[in-house]
């Protein structure tokens, strides 16, 4: 457990998976590294250990899967968790037949251990690379669903194919008992735990304490039940549904404690996950790895390399998702701890019948495991930068009619937006408009950091209410260190208090005198930026490509768009109007003015390269 703490914090201060360090920690003080830690130590009781712990693993990760974030991508994540999981099993298994020589029994069990690409892996990445939410949220979707499915279609696999080889109808029978059982219990005993939390007294004293032991115990009691249940009916392994069902439903119920419970949950699952992997990963012969050979890399780069994006591309048509989203996700799936406990737990029976198969399974699970964390898990933001999927992320305190309309025009540039407001009527209101969305005290730091300051490029205050505009400024700019803060001022006697912090303010009266003056002194400018929000677009970027450095507005306007001119260039915080033979300098920033598309265009290519 020291272990896995010291790999969390190594992981967490390089932002990349955890999993990585775990095992390689793992192998470290195994029987082949400094020989510390033996899983002989265990005997028996290993499987079980196992099994309750990566029960509380995929609790947890199903305790946070809510469905307001689901509503961000629905179609995208049903495709993924069906066509996709469905080509991924019969893509791998056909990549492993040949490319490992295997039978066709042990390559199907492969093909269904990695279909999965857990939560324990993809939420590190999400922390670090702040996407568009309704692409993260598929991600993380697609990663809990999955390692659902492909533990108990792993172990239907197992006993069916590799074990006892019967049929396909007998495959699919078991398949849906195991999952039929776990979702009965899983909503039983997530019924009893919402009517204890909710109408039984848990002493005032100690009701949070008492709370999350309740909800640890109920993760337990789900697996253990349900495993109960099945092997009355001569089946197994049911445990797994059960617990995901079981952390969904009481994820998603109105529970007191609800932040006690998750913070507790997260201290428990990171100890579980050190446990399991650093135990399982001394498991890990590099014999076995070795052994693979070129066919081993060849199965990595086939189904990392080719069959992921390949699905995901296929998932992903007539999604609202751009061609370097679609691109993104693609090169995103890694695999991580169901996997590989799973497989070790198969390697461990295996070993006795068939020690060549055990070796090929532990081996060919493990190399995707570190190939794909380290890959995709240690480059993705390098990727997402590469693909330029990583939006300015823009937060907007206030659903009102001045935060919709600003929402309305930031998104409607293509910009991630995020509105917060207290009032649950208005949060439900813009999210049936299309916008994301948390409910929420803005002046308080956890909301606004759950909503994404940490990330975010611009916060906006735009509520009614000056105070509340000048606390989440405050906090935008001293606590999270957001670059851009702007705020509504409705009193004007308040707009030197938000100058002092340095904060944009504008003043609600000011700015629609501003407008009429327009409309009253230059009606022509006036009704044409009336008419620019459908046809055209202002925008204003820093010049960062070298091909466009060093060149004149007159060579530079010449390769631009029609419809796309430079309208202004700033340097060192002076304005001019551009001149033909001005020379454009790295970091000039430069406003262009004209077509929507022929702006997009002008600002990849001086943002390029």
């Amino acid at each position: 457990m020291g272990l896995g703490v010291a790999a969390q914090v190594l992981a967490d201060r390089l932002a990349v998976p955890s999993v990585l360090f775990l095992v390689l920690a793992g192998v470290a003080v195994g029987p082949e590294g400094l020989g510390v830690v033996d899983p002989a130590t265990f005997g028996d009781a290993l499987p079980a250990i196992v099994g309750l712990s990566v029960a509380i693993i995929v609790f947890e990760g199903a305790f946070h899967l809510h469905v307001d974030r689901l509503r961000e991508a629905p179609t995208e994540s049903i495709r993924l968790v069906t066509v996709g999981a469905a080509g991924a099993l019969v893509g791998t298994a056909v990549v492993v037949r040949y490319a490992l020589g295997t039978t066709w029994g042990l390559a199907f069990l492969v093909g269904s251990l990695l279909v999965a690409t857990g939560p324990t892996v993809i939420t590190p990445i999400m922390n670090v690379v702040p996407v568009r939410e309704r692409v993260a949220t598929t991600l993380e979707t697609e990663g809990v669903v999955n390692d659902v499915t492909a533990a108990i279609l792993a172990i239907v696999t197992f006993e069916y194919v590799v074990v006892e080889t019967h049929s396909v109808g007998t495959l699919a029978a078991e398949f849906g008992v195991r999952f039929g059982i776990g979702i009965v219990v899983g909503l039983a005993v997530a019924a009893v735990v919402w009517y204890l939390l909710r109408h039984v007294g848990l002493s005032a004293e100690n009701a949070p304490q008492n709370a999350r032991l309740i909800v640890l115990i109920a993760a337990l009691v789900a697996y253990a039940l349900a495993e109960l249940l099945a092997a009355q009916v001569d089946a197994a392994e049911a445990g797994i549904a059960a617990v995901a069902t079981a952390g969904f439903v009481l994820g998603n119920a109105d529970i007191p404690y609800r932040a006690e419970i998750e913070r507790f949950k997260g201290d428990i699952t990171l100890l579980v996950l050190a446990f399991v992997f650093i135990t399982l990963a001394a498991l890990l012969s590099v014999r076995d790895l070795v052994a693979l050979g070129v066919g081993g890399l060849l199965v990595v780069a086939l189904v990392a390399g080719v069959l992921r994006p390949a699905l995901v591309l296929l998932c992903t048509v007539g999604s609202r998702w751009t061609l370097r989203e679609r691109l993104f996700v693609g090169a995103i799936g890694p695999r991580g701890i169901i996997p590989a406990s799973v497989a070790t737990l198969f390697a461990l029976e295996l070993r006795a019948t068939n020690p060549g198969a055990a070796s090929t399974l532990v081996g060919t699970v493990f190399l995707v495991i570190l190939a794909t964390v380290v890959v995709q898990g240690g480059f993705a933001r390098h990727i997402a930068q590469a693909l330029d999927v990583i939006p300015m992320r823009v937060i907007v305190v206030g659903g009102g009619r001045v935060g919709t309309a600003l929402a309305e025009r930031l998104e409607d540039r293509g910009e991630e937006v995020v509105v917060v407001d207290a009032d649950s009527r208005v949060v439900e209101e813009a999210r049936a408009a299309g916008y994301t969305a948390t409910h929420g005290d803005a002046t308080e730091a956890d909301v606004l950091r759950g909503a994404g300051a940490g990330n975010a490029s611009v916060i906006a205050a735009a509520t009614g209410d000056d105070d509340v505009n000048l606390l989440v400024a405050q906090l935008a700019k001293n606590r999270f260190g957001v670059e851009t803060v702007v705020a509504r001022v409705n009193q004007p006697a308040n707009v030197a208090a938000f100058e002092d912090l340095d904060v944009e303010a504008v003043p609600t009266g000011m700015s629609v005198a501003w407008s009429m003056d327009n409309f009253i002194e230059r009606p022509g400018i006036a009704h044409w930026m009336t008419e620019m929000d459908r046809i055209g677009d202002v925008q204003e970027i820093a010049l960062t490509s070298s091909d466009v450095a060093g060149r004149t507005v007159a060579e530079i306007g010449g390769e631009l768009d029609d419809g796309c001119y430079i309208a202004l260039i700033n340097r060192d915080g002076e304005s001019q109007v551009p001149h033909a033979d001005d020379v454009l300098e790295r970091e000039d920033r430069v406003t262009f003015i004209g077509k929507k598309e022929a702006v997009r265009d002008a600002i990849d290519y001086c943002q390029s390269g």
